[in-house]
């Protein structure tokens, strides 16, 4: 008997959707098809049928709700709309959250995955730079002035919370944590701010 359509599709998403939280836990060097698979709730032999090895699955693991309108992933209490006026307060705010901060699993890749995009070859790396540039521009939308200018804006922008949120994990101290990631977010809105009025 056929199965319904739409089933493939659902289980490439359940098998994505596991190996996301896998590798926002553990890196990529440290994560077994096995385990995602059964991550997955299916058997370790169909993973060949939905993608070619695990580098090709973490290309699509590194999408995220900047470049994949299906990803529906939020963090408990923040909503985002990338089409608001505000998108680019927006997303700072989101970004930085604490709900972010604590959800490892369903983090954004940037933040999780940086250290394996540079080990694992141009493809991945094409699939991360294809995010960072998506996050870029969300935020570019919120800003004015010459194009250049906005573009400028935006990537300082977007590396800041990047980096922010990624020392903000690498410290012990909650406190320090916490600290850190409201000083990220306030530098990253005065920038925006400032983006926002004196092009006005």
């Amino acid at each position: 008997m056929p199965y319904p359509a739409g089933h493939r599709a659902a289980i490439r998403g359940k098998i994505v959707d596991s190996a996301r939280r896998l590798f926002n836990q553990h890196g990529f060097d440290n994560v077994t098809v096995k385990q995602i698979m059964a991550g997955a709730g299916l058997t370790h032999g169909g993973f060949y049928d939905y993608f070619k090895g695990k580098s090709s699955l973490y290309t699509e693991v590194l999408g995220c709700f900047f470049t994949d309108p299906n990803w529906q992933r939020r963090w408990k209490g923040v909503h985002l709309d990338l089409q608001a006026d505000d998108a680019g307060k927006q997303i700072i705010r989101a970004y930085l959250s604490r709900a972010h901060f604590e959800d490892i699993e369903n983090s954004c890749p940037m933040v999780a995955l940086p250290t394996d995009v540079q080990r694992n070859g141009k493809a991945v790396q094409n699939a991360f730079e294809t995010v960072f540039r998506a996050m870029v521009e969300a935020i570019e939308q919120s800003v004015r002035g010459k194009r250049s200018a906005r573009r400028q804006r935006a990537q300082a922008i977007a590396a800041l919370c990047i980096g922010g949120l990624i020392v903000a994990r690498t410290v012990r101290t909650e406190r320090i944590a916490d600290e850190l990631r409201e000083a990220c977010m306030g530098v990253a809105l005065e920038i925006l701010d400032a983006a926002m009025s004196s092009s006005r």
